[in-house]
């Protein structure tokens, strides 16, 4: 079939999947697997990034049709849920933003954005992402180089108060992009980043100026061995 989702139900298929197995394996529910197959959904890059990474599926093929439909056999015993009813691992690509635009266009999926790795989780909640801390402001429970993990927000009335965030805000006309917690402000349309390192004081910012939101899921704690 000439579509991104015509091809996926051909991959489905092959593999002798049924839409509950892949749509697990994939994070989604088998309804969202149907719309994409049916072409009433688009194909997200993490979902892509999944069948890439987990399947073998070839990216030219799922894109254009072009070449082999896999780079390599798949193990699907690997893939699937183990014999204890627990999910198999987490695949969640892991970002840089050096040298990049920043938090927001990342979020809007702009596709100059490619992964710099993929980190695999076992039994972790449904995520976008990861990214490098920078900065100190959460230290000791974050500091410079760890890995936070984290869930897209597309609606600041989502906020759970008090939750650490990933957060891009918009200072001067640039981008500022920092982990923090979120408290309740006092004032009208503003909210207040609050840091775990006590050096760091409070920041009372307008809702306004929030270009990007993330709910921090998980974090990984990177240790030098000297």
């Amino acid at each position: 079939m000439d579509t991104v989702g015509g091809r996926l139900r051909i991959i489905r298929k092959e593999l002798k999947l049924t839409q509950e197995a892949l749509a697990q394996r994939l994070g989604i529910g088998k309804s969202a697997l149907s719309m994409i197959e049916t072409g009433r959904a688009a194909l997200s890059e993490r979902n892509k990034n999944i069948l890439i990474q987990d399947l073998n599926v070839n990216p030219e093929w799922i894109e254009d049709g072009k070449g082999n439909m896999f780079l390599a056999p798949v193990d699907l015993s690997r893939l699937m849920r183990r014999g204890d009813g627990s999910a198999a691992a987490e695949i969640v690509p892991l970002y840089s933003l050096k040298g990049t635009p920043g938090l927001a266009p990342l979020f809007a999926g702009d596709s100059g954005y490619q992964p710099v790795d993929y980190i695999h989780i076992p039994d972790l909640p449904q995520c976008d992402g990861a990214i490098y801390v920078v900065g100190d402001g959460m230290y000791p429970l974050l500091k410079s180089g760890d890995i936070v993990i984290y869930k897209q927000l597309k609606n600041t009335d989502d906020i759970f108060w008090g939750d650490i965030y990933l957060i891009s805000v918009e200072i001067d006309g640039e981008e500022y992009i920092t982990v923090k917690y979120i408290h309740k402000s006092d004032n009208e349309g503003s909210v207040k980043l609050v840091s775990q390192n006590p050096l760091h004081a409070d920041k009372e910012i307008e809702i306004s100026r929030i270009r990007a939101l993330a709910l921090v899921e998980a974090s990984i704690r990177m240790n030098t061995i000297r």
